[in-house]
């Protein structure tokens, strides 16, 4: 039987091509125009899932999700917001929303979004696994370079190639591993992280391959090394450029032969892991240098991916700071609600030599001094600016703006103002160029 969908928004043209859309997928679709109109067909019908817009005509679409969340407590909320408003996301987040969405919507990432709704609702037993699952799309930014980002991991993520993620300390490399891990098909296998930097160089090989009791001083038992134990999974390999000459040799001839030896042993044991590593040096440098082993580099960097450090994605600071004060809440028992203008200018003209890692803990030591709604200037450390900086000239995101609307303006004067025909020139369909030309107040 096919999915019961409720799709509210007063913008009419909006709701019937995301209907289309959605019923081609084999989705029942009904529609309300209002907040009103959606309490009487929820009152008279049950719904796997509400798509909801933020602004309704008569009434906010926090207080139909409450409505919702009290009458029909098994049905999943996805709220769609045109207007970027991260705090109060956050909010209906914390009322029970399972996600939101900004507008224009991409008509994939809604169908995602269902599906993984769906999937917690017919699956309550794995909520707190879903919940985690969850936990990574709310924090891939919005801007250009998350989204490419993003996109890589997708679709890198359902092959076996191996992947080596480069990034500055705190940018979020073991983050983006476990994004690839847990959208690969050896989610439901383990994830080992390893430190490579941790390993003292005389037990990398048993950290590794493991050992059998006897092998050394101090080997009282047998030891499954990393490489087993990821066996079915994904080894995450941090800070890979920290391994010395010898242990480069032995990795790689385990990762030619998929098969470790035990230090101690004359056994091989055979493994199938998935191998993603990551440094913060120059391993091209270093090839270079003799400190790193070519062949070694080439086996490890099938695909790579850069971790980009905060400065060089400042649009997405704002995105990164809500949620690791949600997360703060959370851990901490508080309910601030969000920053003060003064301390976002901060956050957004500091330069973050820690990135995420030291925002995350400006954040949660902000979250426990703060005893108001908002995080204000007195609650964040001495270290960071305590003035603003001078107004900035226009960012990126807004100059891609500009001259998005400029090339759509320009369409639609070769065109006669065909929509259709200016679409396929641009090359999108025509539901996005609707959508564009309501963000741009194009006539």
């Amino acid at each position: 039987m096919a999915t019961k969908i409720l799709l509210v928004d007063d913008d009419t043209t909006f709701c019937l091509m995301l209907k289309t859309w959605l019923t081609k997928r084999r989705f029942q679709v009904e529609e309300a125009f209002s907040y009103r109109e959606a309490c009487q067909k929820i009152k008279k019908d049950s719904f796997g899932v509400v798509l909801t817009d933020l602004r309704l005509p008569d009434e906010d679409g926090l207080v139909l999700l409450r409505h919702i969340k009290k009458s029909m407590p098994e049905a999943q909320v996805i709220l769609m917001t045109g207007y970027a408003d991260i705090t109060t996301a956050v909010q209906a987040m914390k009322a029970g929303a399972f996600d939101y969405v900004a507008k224009p919507v991409i008509p994939e990432e809604i169908l995602k979004k269902i599906q993984d709704a769906l999937s917690l609702r017919e699956m309550p037993a794995q909520k707190e696994k879903t919940e985690k699952e969850r936990e990574i799309t709310y924090i891939k930014g919005t801007s250009r370079e998350a989204e490419q980002l993003y996109e890589y991991i997708q679709l890198v993520a359902p092959t076996m190639m191996t992947v080596l993620i480069t990034g500055e300390s705190g940018s979020g490399k073991e983050y983006i591993a476990r994004s690839i891990h847990s959208q690969s098909t050896r989610k439901n296998a383990p994830f080992v992280a390893v430190d490579c930097g941790a390993i003292p160089k005389d037990l990398a090989a048993s950290e590794f391959f493991g050992h059998v009791k006897g092998a050394f001083t101090g080997a009282v038992s047998d030891k499954t090394g990393y490489f087993v134990q990821a066996s079915g999974g994904t080894i995450f390999l941090d800070e890979i450029g920290n391994l010395s000459y010898d242990v480069q040799v032995q990795l790689l001839r385990a990762l030619e032969e998929r098969k470790v030896k035990p230090v101690g042993s004359d056994r091989e044991t055979a493994f199938d892991v998935r191998i993603i590593s990551a440094t913060n040096e120059n391993l091209v440098q270093a090839v270079a240098e003799g400190h790193f082993r070519e062949d070694l580099y080439h086996r490890l960097n099938e695909f790579s991916l850069k971790a980009q450090s905060l400065r060089e994605r400042r649009e997405d600071i704002p995105v990164f700071a809500h949620h690791f004060l949600e997360a703060a809440n959370r851990e901490l028992g508080k309910d601030v609600i969000g920053f003060d203008d003064t301390v976002m200018n901060v956050f957004r003209n500091y330069n973050w030599p820690g990135n995420l890692r030291e925002m995350r803990n400006v954040v949660k030591r902000a979250t426990l001094l703060c005893r108001e709604g908002f995080i204000r200037q007195e609650h964040i450390p001495a270290e960071l600016p305590q003035t603003v900086a001078a107004p900035q000239k226009k960012d990126l995101a807004q100059i891609r703006g500009q001259q998005e609307a400029e090339l759509i303006r320009e369409a639609l004067e070769k065109c006669g103002n065909n929509k259709s025909e200016a679409a396929r020139m641009l090359k999108i369909d025509r539901k996005t160029l609707y959508n564009k030309l309501k963000l741009y107040t194009i006539e």
